[in-house]
């Protein structure tokens, strides 16, 4: 388990805290269809994070060719018909570029800077030149507007109960995911970053802000300079 990062919850635990039970149970958002009016059709796609396969299920079917990254053997074992990749993103080195990079689950507020400079500098290693990277990003009020509680459609609840202060800018998050027959809990380390400062993190890696895609500013295209 990294530090500062826990899970809680029937089945497999990632090291960032990630139940593999629960994120293969949650349903897809607009997420994909999001991403798909932003890219080429039948562009290829590079995923970190991927997990269990949420959102590449969803592009898989929309005719993208998505190969799909993530540290956690438990997760990709739920990943169908996509090529995977076990490694940690910041490791990542493939001796080729996507038209599309997809860095998505607020990934880039990682609260070890080291780590988003090496998920950025990811991004950027295999982006293709005229290609594009798609970062999702944390709303506004997400760690003030607490405690907050959402019921989803298809019957469970997720809570964030608390963003406290751990120092040196980032915040100790904790999550609770309540389904009528099981109860999973997360915590992680989330820094959050003003436009500023998210436009200087990108430009570190070599990469700059296109457009954004949603009015509240949640997701991002960003291409190489």
């Amino acid at each position: 388990m990294r530090a500062g990062y826990a899970g809680t919850g029937p089945g497999a635990v990632t090291p960032d805290g990630c139940a593999v039970e629960l994120y293969s149970r949650l349903p897809v958002g607009e997420e994909p269809d999001i991403i798909a009016a932003a890219v080429p059709a039948g562009a290829r796609i590079l995923e970190l994070g991927c997990g269990a396969g949420r959102m590449t299920h969803p592009l898989l079917e929309r005719g993208f060719r998505v190969t799909a990254v993530d540290e956690s053997a438990e997760m990709l074992e739920r990943v169908r018909g996509a090529r995977t990749i076990r490694r940690p993103i910041e490791d990542l080195r493939l001796d080729e570029s996507f038209d599309v990079v997809l860095l998505a689950s607020f990934l880039v507020h990682a609260g070890d800077e080291e780590v988003r400079r090496g998920l950025l500098r990811t991004c950027a290693r295999h982006v293709a030149a005229e290609g594009c990277v798609l970062i999702q990003r944390e709303g506004e009020g997400y760690h003030t507007d607490l405690p907050r509680e959402r019921v989803d459609p298809s019957g469970f609840t997720v809570r964030i109960r608390a963003a406290e202060p751990v120092g040196d800018g980032v915040n100790e998050v904790r999550a609770e995911y309540e389904f009528p027959d099981a109860t999973w809990t997360q915590t992680f380390l989330s820094r959050p970053l003003t436009e500023e400062r998210f436009e200087e993190a990108l430009a570190e890696a070599g990469l700059r802000v296109d457009r954004c895609l949603t009015q509240d500013g949640t997701w991002v295209r960003a291409v190489p300079v």
